[in-house]
């Protein structure tokens, strides 16, 4: 820091607080663009005092733009997009610098710039995405995990969705059949009819959705707007701001629902008779009846391209337009017989991922519509495959054996595979509603026996969802938990 900069922080020091008087430092509104400076009254021992404004040069606004350059490149990426937004100004100095984007390059040289031809603002934002991403792919690599667990549920829990720092928590009969559930150890599925939200971060309840009574969840959707669910034969819209409000379609509209995804304003579902059912969600009415297999429509992904891609329980994938019904394309599994339980969309890379009820994890390019890579990654069926939006390097899969398998999108490898430790580390938070422990997850080698690893450690992952650095997983129990993972480059 140079002497002009060091004299700017000694001077409001001495008018803040310094000498040996009484100070108290407040902020105010000052100027037409919406700053804030800062105002100091000021008591000296010996003098009557009074108050003098500190604005305009005092502002800590009006820091060189050199100096908050400086600070900012010592700051995390993911908090260097937040202070981009406390004020236009900053926004500004975080992604329109070159000073700032130079620095920041300097810091995280792991990351090389690559587009440095577009507009600074374009490429710097793309530069952090790129340094997230990283981070991201790399915590997973690592395999070093530590998971936040607490009581969700008053009966078994089996979906899960998470977004924007938010989970949303609901019990379902989506994903295991009557046979499936006789295989774990004889549980029985009981129902409570309510979703749940939660904090992402600290585990917290936020709010809860009730279902109505007669009528059990299948799966669901939602954004920062509404939740979108599916039961048997309804599907159901619950407002997640201002007056609460729950739309149901009419009933007797379509066979037993297995799966649903949605693109505003059009839910799509798909059906036990081989057919996929387009509603308006805002009319309620069923719009478009089309037929996608011979047999059951168990999972549904939808493309930005309006493009319905629908799974089977003979193993084949096929692709339908949204608006005309028409079948596009139409592949299978190599891997004969096996069901199709769980799709993965990546619009990024034109990839959908599957898995099986034979432990095969499926990767097809829709461009093409050939099988990129079939891998066997569980001796049992797989319930669930999911990867962050953005993200072309990294896939989730979970399933019946309980372990949580990370694999390469491009190759179909398995990076890392995890369980549960035995024992607690500590209780992270509790009241008289909840309790959140947190446990330490463990990396098991790749030709490690599942036998070994008592199946208290590794509960069925009924359904996963992926967040930056985090999985949400759900198990057939009670509780929730949250993989957190390291986040040291």
């Amino acid at each position: 820091m140079d002497a002009s900069h060091r004299g700017r922080y000694s001077d409001f020091d001495a008018r803040a607080g310094g000498g040996g008087g009484k100070s108290n430092l407040t902020i105010e509104p000052s100027g037409s663009d919406g700053h804030r400076g800062f105002a100091a009254e000021s008591r000296g021992s010996g003098g009557s005092g009074g108050k003098r404004s500190l604005t305009g040069s005092r502002s800590i606004y009006s820091l060189d733009v050199d100096l908050l350059c400086t600070i900012f490149s010592l700051l995390d990426h993911f908090d260097l997009v937040r202070c981009s937004v406390v004020c236009k100004a900053w926004y500004h100095v975080v992604y329109t610098s070159s000073l700032m984007r130079d620095l920041y390059e300097k810091r995280n040289s792991c990351i090389k710039l690559t587009a440095k031809s577009l507009p600074l603002e374009i490429s710097t934002k793309l530069y952090l995405g790129e340094l997230a991403m990283e981070e991201h792919k790399l915590s997973f690599r690592r395999a070093s995990a530590k998971v936040d667990q607490w009581n969700g549920h008053h009966t078994r829990v089996n979906i899960c969705r998470m977004k924007r720092g938010v989970v949303l928590s609901g019990v379902g009969d989506k994903v295991l059949s009557s046979s499936e559930v006789m295989s774990l150890h004889g549980f029985i599925l009981l129902f409570d009819h309510v979703l749940r939200l939660w904090s992402a971060k600290s585990c917290k309840y936020m709010d809860e959705y009730i279902i109505p009574e007669t009528d059990k969840l299948v799966d669901y959707e939602f954004d920062e707007n509404k939740i979108v669910g599916l039961t048997n034969s309804k599907l159901c819209i619950w407002r997640r701001h201002g007056q609460r409000g729950i739309f149901q379609s009419h009933e007797g509209v379509f066979t037993r629902g297995l799966c649903m995804s949605y693109i505003d304003p059009e839910a799509v579902i798909g059906c036990e008779d081989g057919r996929v059912r387009v509603f308006d969600m805002y009319s309620g009415k069923c719009s478009r009846i089309f037929r996608v297999h011979s047999g059951p429509v168990t999972c549904l992904a939808l493309t930005d391209d309006q493009l319905i891609i629908g799974g089977s329980t003979f193993g084949n994938i096929a692709v339908v337009d949204l608006t005309s019904g028409e079948r596009l394309a139409f592949a299978r599994s190599n891997y004969c017989p096996t069901g199709l339980k769980t799709l993965s969309y990546n619009m990024n890379s034109h990839l959908l991922f599957a898995g099986s009820t034979s432990g095969y994890a499926h990767c097809w390019d829709i461009r093409t519509m050939r099988s990129v890579w079939e891998t066997r990654v569980s001796p049992n069926v797989i319930y669930t495959v999911h990867h962050l939006s953005i993200d072309t390097s990294t896939l989730a899969v979970g399933g019946l054996d309980g372990v949580l398998r990370i694999l390469d999108q491009r190759t179909g490898e398995i990076l890392s595979s995890l369980v549960m430790d035995d024992a607690a580390i500590s209780i992270k938070s509790a009241n008289d509603n909840q309790k959140v422990s947190e446990k330490k997850a463990r990396s098991l080698p790749q030709n490690a026996c599942l036998y070994n690893v008592p199946r208290s450690l590794r509960p069925p992952i009924t359904c996963l969802s992926v967040g930056m650095k985090k999985i949400v997983t759900t198990h057939n129990e009670k509780f929730i938990r949250i993989w957190r993972f390291q986040d040291n480059i």
